[in-house]
Order: structure tokens, then sequence, then C-alpha cells
């Protein structure tokens, strides 16, 4: 008997967004994602493509506003998404880590697919960092967008910023590493929920 397809499809409607997010969680990487933010499309795509992910993600915001409320609102429903595909966690490998270079940028993740939503974000930028792309995609975004992401999926996630200086690569090595640690901690690597309580999703469940 087959194992059951790990996929979600959610939408969330809200007076600022509208998002709509496809992902299975064993594809080949393959990624469709219109946000109208053209560097945080490029990042979602690390995710999706580093991850082994399928993902679509289809957004529209108030970008007349600013970012910030489209790119927590994909977090929020990619973690979502990332949630419900996810099952019981029977038989995944649960925790992960990797230290990812990009040119000069160095960081370092690690996550635990723990049912219990935790950021350690420690990937700083100047308060005049410029942002990126147009419309801007400001780097501090980042930091949001994980927040969103880890709370709606129930997973911990530390990422820490060890050497570097270009925005660009800094962003794209925290999302890559990312990516590639939840590549792992999904892989599917025997039969049972990998706790000693017999479940993941509560404080209980370690």
């Amino acid at each position: 008997m087959s194992p059951a397809p790990r996929v979600a499809a959610r939408r969330r409607r809200t007076k600022e967004t509208a998002i709509d997010v496809e992902l299975s969680l064993d594809g080949a990487g393959s990624v469709d994602v219109e946000t109208g933010i053209p560097f945080f499309d490029h990042m979602l795509s690390q995710l999706g493509r580093h991850g082994g992910l399928d993902l679509t993600v289809k957004a529209t915001g108030d970008l007349h506003v600013d970012a910030h409320h489209t790119v927590e609102d994909v977090g929020i429903v990619l973690g979502e998404a990332l949630a419900e595909a996810l099952g019981d966690k029977a038989g995944i490998r649960r925790f992960a880590s990797i230290a990812l270079p990009l040119d000069e940028a160095l960081v370092e993740v690690a996550l635990d697919i723990s049912g219990r939503p935790y950021l350690a974000y420690d990937v700083g930028f100047g308060p005049d960092v410029a942002p990126l792309g147009a419309p801007p995609f400001d780097p501090q975004l980042a930091e949001e967008f994980w927040r969103a992401f880890v709370t709606a999926s129930g997973i911990t996630l530390h990422l820490r910023l060890v050497t570097g200086k270009n925005t660009h690569h800094v962003l794209e090595a925290s999302f890559k590493g990312t990516a590639r640690a939840l590549r792992d901690a999904l892989r599917v690597e025997g039969e049972g929920v990998p706790s000693t309580k017999g479940t993941l999703g509560t404080a209980d469940g370690v």
C-alpha cells in the first residue's frame, strides 16, 4: 500500500491580501511563484527548489502601502500548508541543520519539526540597509516571514548569520539553508512518530 501523498492547498483572504498556496513535500523542486514582489518571489523559489518541494504561490496585496502584509500572510499560508501536508509526521527525520555558504555570506540553520513554534533569528541588518528590487523588499521583512511561517507550521527554526556583507547573499543563504534543512528533516526514514511521547504538536510531545 502506497503512503498517502504529502500535499496541501491553502488559501487566505483578508482586506489586505489574497493568498493561494499549493504544496507537495515529495516533489521535484518545481516552483510557480507570483507575489508582486520580485525579490520575494526569488527567495520563495529558492525555498521550493532547494527544499525539493513542488510549490505554487499566488498572492496579491496592498503593495501600494508596503510589502509587509503580503510577505507575512504568505508566511502564514505556507506554514499552514506545511503543517497540513505533514499530517501526523510519522517516519520523518524531524531534526536537521546546515551551515550554508554563498560567496562571502555564511548562514547557520537548525530546525526541529516539533509541533512547537519558535524562531531564533540572528540575521541582522543595519537601519540604513537598502531595500531590494521593485516594488522594494525591505530585508527586515525576512524575519517577519519566518516568524509567520514557523508559527503557522509549528516548527522550531534557528537562523544565525556567521559572516556576510552583501544583503542579497545573506538573505539568499538563509532561504537556501532553511530549504536544505527542511528537505533533510522532512525525509521519511521510518514508520513511527519521532517522539518518546508518540506524538508531535504539544509541549509534551518531545
